[in-house]
Parts: structure tokens; sequence; C-alpha cells
């Protein structure tokens, strides 16, 4: 297994790394709105929050080599069901024809307020 990490994303806030790649497939954690840089959740809407999540697991994506077109599974964390639609939209601007299999969850709490979390499994074989 190899731990990637990257400053271009929020560095972990406990003892988790920000991926794993073990063999052929890169395992990110999930990533909630942290601003890579000052550690503060960004934007008090989901819409927002989710954009800032993506550009998160890009860097982490990137920092392993890999990119969206080789995201095969992710898992959406909801404190509310009703933001799904908005999610839905700005989770799909970065996927293309072949998006990647998926559950949406809702969930009582996020990390730091968060309304939502994203997680992703990669295939980088």
């Amino acid at each position: 297994m190899e731990k990637v990490h990257t400053a271009d994303a929020p560095a972990a806030i406990g003892p988790y790394s920000q991926a794993i790649r073990a063999g052929d497939y890169l395992y990110c954690s999930g990533q909630i709105a942290l601003d890579p840089q000052s550690g503060t959740l960004t934007g008090a809407d989901a819409e927002l929050q989710t954009r800032q999540i993506m550009r998160n697991v890009s860097a982490v994506l990137t920092a392993a080599g890999a990119r969206f077109e080789d995201v095969c599974k992710t898992t959406i964390f909801l404190v509310d069901m009703a933001d799904f639609a908005v999610v839905n939209t700005v989770y799909g601007e970065s996927f293309g024809a072949t998006p990647p299999a998926r559950s949406t969850v809702a969930v009582a709490a996020l990390p730091r307020g968060a309304r939502v979390e994203i997680e992703v499994i990669a295939f980088v074989g």
C-alpha cells in the first residue's frame, strides 16, 4: 500500500490518509468542503460545498496520477436529502458519458458542520 498526499487538498483532520493506493485501486478518504490552505469549511450551502469538495477530490486524484474518468465508485453523504438535486448537478459536472457507480446516503451529521461529504474509489492500474 502507498499513501497519497498533496498540499492541494485539505490535510487529514484525524488519523487517516487523503488516499491509499492498493494495487490497481486508489481509495480516497471522504472529502468535505475544507479550504486546503486555511482548513476552514467553505460555503454555507450544499452547492458551494460540493464545488469545493470536487476541487479537493480532483487534487487527490491528480496527486495519484488519476482523473475523474478513472473513478469507478463514489459515495455521497448528505445531512439533508433536500440537497440531493443541487449536489447531483454539481457532482455530475465532473464526470463524462460513463459516470461511476454511486451510493447516496443521508446521515445525521458530518464533521465540522458540513452538509456534504464525498468519497471515491478509482482504478489506476
